[in-house]
């Protein structure tokens, strides 16, 4: 421990042996800090997430140098899925600490990915989305939204307790409690998920009524008592039983009487319980029927825009036939365009039939074809480029990626070339392309690479880390 006044080292007296500064109390307070990050490690082992997160700002509140603590809290918000808090917590550590810091390779794994920073930013915009249709009574848009985002981010458990009050509002209990076991998988004493998961389970588990239910004993001692099933039989023993007329006129009565109130009290309860159930039936077909109609109105206004669009690209395509009816483009694009056409989003079937095109192009025997390429080929290159050009450079930069990570530099250098042709924005690939030339052998082309992230991104990380790995290359070849 370090005294706050001269910063030497303390000994186990309650004063400092170089200044004489008073540290008892500083080391009590230093002591609890401690504590109550250990007591915050301890909560986090068991996946306590949210106890974790009050130990550990417990703990920063008593040391606000707390290294270990502030990048703990910073885990933890990651873990639970909020990121933004995350980093919110390691920037600072990186800032009270700038050396010897692991909240830097923290930042690096989310900074350096431009897919999950993407990824972060979707999430954000559709959680603030649901918020809003919350606000506005559109329960129904806010479950879609928050469905998008536990596909960004599954651990986001403020959008599952969200989603789950959703869908107790709605009465839908089991899809809540579904929502409110994933918490309970991230975060196992979350208090808000374990104050809904309990209305949830007492609407799906009622508490049983009593069964032991008081019977009554005073009977008269003139009756026989006996029970049959769950009921019990009181049968009077003192009773003359009628003969001869008397038999037969009690007999008819009672058939009258029956009579009479089926008539009157049993019948005319049973049509009205008939009519009601009928009314009923009537009128939830009538809402289903009302669904289906505005469910069919809505995907004949989609079939309608997706044939526009069809017939549009239809013509592009009769434009770009020539007179004898022949397309003159390469086969590669037409399979390009007819994917395109059938799946816009089977953006792989899409970069393959591109690939096929550049083999075409590059193919010394197809010169005069390529000479005799018309406008309309490069209008409609332009157009499915255009369409879909930012998806493929998405595809390409995480295939490309994935091989670097995977140490397969034959396979990651075409795939990170063909996403900065897409894209020439993205300097993450270009960056990785110099670092997969450099570790595959080829100097020259990591050289080129790398000058031109220095040119075309000035000023930025990857620049600097471009001058770098440039001069490594040149003190090597001087060796």
């Amino acid at each position: 421990m370090i005294c706050y006044n001269c910063g030497c080292r303390l000994s186990e007296h309650d004063f400092c042996t170089s200044c004489g500064a008073d540290v008892a109390l500083y080391k009590r307070i230093m002591f609890m800090s401690n504590r109550f990050y250990n007591e915050g490690l301890e909560k986090a082992t068991v996946r306590d997430l949210s106890g974790a997160i009050v130990s550990l700002r417990q703990s920063l509140k008593l040391n606000k140098n707390n290294i270990d603590a502030r990048n703990l809290l910073g885990l933890v918000y990651f873990e639970m899925g909020e990121v933004v808090n995350a980093l919110s917590e390691w920037v600072i550590s990186k800032n009270l600490r700038p050396k010897k810091n692991i909240a830097d390779d923290y930042i690096d794994m989310i900074q350096t990915n431009q897919a999950r920073l993407d990824a972060i930013n979707q999430t954000i915009k559709k959680y603030n989305q649901a918020l809003l249709y919350c606000y506005q009574d559109s329960q129904d848009l806010a479950i879609i939204q928050l469905k998008k985002v536990l596909s960004y981010n599954p651990k986001y458990v403020s959008a599952h307790q969200l989603l789950a009050l959703l869908y107790i509002n709605s009465e839908e209990w089991e899809k809540a409690q579904r929502e409110l076991d994933k918490c309970c998988h991230i975060d196992t004493n979350n208090t808000i998920t374990l104050r809904y998961l309990k209305e949830v389970e007492h609407m799906l588990m009622p508490e049983e009524a009593a069964k032991n239910v008081p019977k009554r004993k005073a009977v008269s001692n003139k009756a026989v008592r006996y029970q049959s099933g769950n009921e019990t039989i009181i049968q009077p023993v003192n009773i003359k039983e009628p003969k001869g007329v008397s038999t037969l006129l009690n007999l008819g009565i009672g058939v009258l009487i029956g009579v009479a109130i089926a008539c009157f009290l049993i019948l005319p309860g049973q049509i009205q319980s008939a009519k009601a159930e009928i009314n009923n039936e009537l009128r939830m077909v009538s809402e289903q029927s009302d669904a289906k109609t505005a469910t069919i109105d809505e995907q004949e206004q989609v079939i309608q825009k997706l044939t526009e669009e069809k017939t549009q690209l239809s013509e592009e395509l009769a434009a770009y036939q020539g007179a004898s009816g022949n397309v003159k483009a390469n086969d590669g694009l037409m399979m390009a365009v007819r994917a395109y056409l059938e799946n816009p989003e089977d953006i792989e079937t899409i970069a393959s039939c591109l690939e096929e095109l550049e083999e075409d192009e590059t193919d010394k025997a197809n010169e005069t074809a390529q000479e005799q390429k018309s406008e309309a080929f490069t209008a409609l290159y332009n157009k499915l480029i255009e369409a879909v050009g930012a998806d493929l450079a998405a595809f390409y930069y995480n295939s490309g990626y994935s091989s670097y990570r995977a140490e397969d530099y034959e396979a990651a250098i075409p795939n990170l070339q063909r996403a900065y042709e897409y894209d020439e924005t993205n300097g993450d690939a270009l960056f990785n392309l110099g670092n997969s030339y450099r570790r595959s052998g080829d100097d020259d082309k990591a050289k080129e690479v790398y000058a031109m992230v220095i040119d075309n991104f000035p000023g930025t990380e990857l620049a600097n880390r471009s001058e770098t790995n440039l001069a490594e290359i040149n003190n090597a070849e001087q060796n």
